[in-house]
């Protein structure tokens, strides 16, 4: 039986870079742990779940850059244009790393951050209109949630490699939470390789999924039932009074 697809093999520093702990993004465990030890990407589908702050979306933001694409989404073909030009509010940590890549596949990469979607809508409708597929025009005329899952299946997705997302499901109902992980599936048997930031217990519960807990040692493989969102989502479903007493 052939190996999973793998066209991301391994993100890793520099030989020249230099690491400062006392400063961020360098004072997060995880960042020092990339550029340190490097990061072997799995085949399939790979979750990065932790709290606020942990360095998730970090981490993801810095792979969408080192492989071309642009802070605020979409792919090495969305770099110019109208208003892409603007400072973002991401880190300097691409600049740091290099890309290790795997025999075959597609190259392409697309990321999707949750954050700044809209303002990637914004970027397709004001680019050049002889460009654009009709459905281009179209995603500002969607609910959030339901544009959301337009662009997943969008063509953009489908000539991608390599797909990123960062907190997707921020924007999506149960219904829709599942049909994403549906497609992250078929993404997966389609030799793509995933990296999905998430505070979802939902999503991280796909079978077959990598899951890597992001928190104050860096980022360790865990199972999905000792992840702390899961393990404080039974806590809460079970007595939610209980937790409201604590914070009311």
């Amino acid at each position: 039986m052939p190996s999973p697809a793998r066209p991301l093999r391994r993100i890793e520093p520099r030989a020249d870079t230099v690491i400062d702990e006392t400063s961020w993004p360098d004072s997060i465990p995880a960042v020092r742990q990339l550029l340190t030890q490097g990061f072997d990407v799995p085949a399939g589908v790979t979750f990065l779940v932790g709290q606020n702050g942990a360095g998730k979306s970090t981490l993801i933001e810095a792979i969408a850059q080192v492989l071309g694409a642009h802070t605020e989404g979409g792919t090495s073909a969305h770099l110019a244009g109208p208003d892409r030009g603007r400072r973002s509010d991401t880190s300097t940590l691409a600049d740091r790393l290099r890309v290790v890549r795997g025999a075959g596949g597609r190259r392409e990469v697309f990321f999707l951050r949750a954050e700044t979607m809209h303002r990637f809508y914004d970027y397709l409708e004001e680019s050049d209109q002889e460009s654009l597929h009709p459905v281009d025009y179209q995603f500002h005329y969607r609910s959030h949630g339901e544009g959301f899952v337009d662009l997943l299946n969008s063509r953009y997705t489908a000539a991608a490699g390599i797909v990123l997302l960062d907190e997707p499901e921020s924007a999506l109902s149960f219904d829709n939470c599942l049909v994403l992980g549906a497609g992250l599936q078929q993404m997966a048997e389609q030799g793509k390789q995933v990296l999905c930031a998430t505070h979802s217990p939902l999503l991280t519960a796909l079978p077959g999924a990598t899951v890597l807990e992001v928190g104050g040692e860096g980022l360790h493989r865990v199972e999905w039932e000792d992840l702390a969102v899961v393990k404080n989502w039974r806590f809460f479903l079970d007595a939610p009074k209980r937790y409201w007493r604590q914070v009311l």
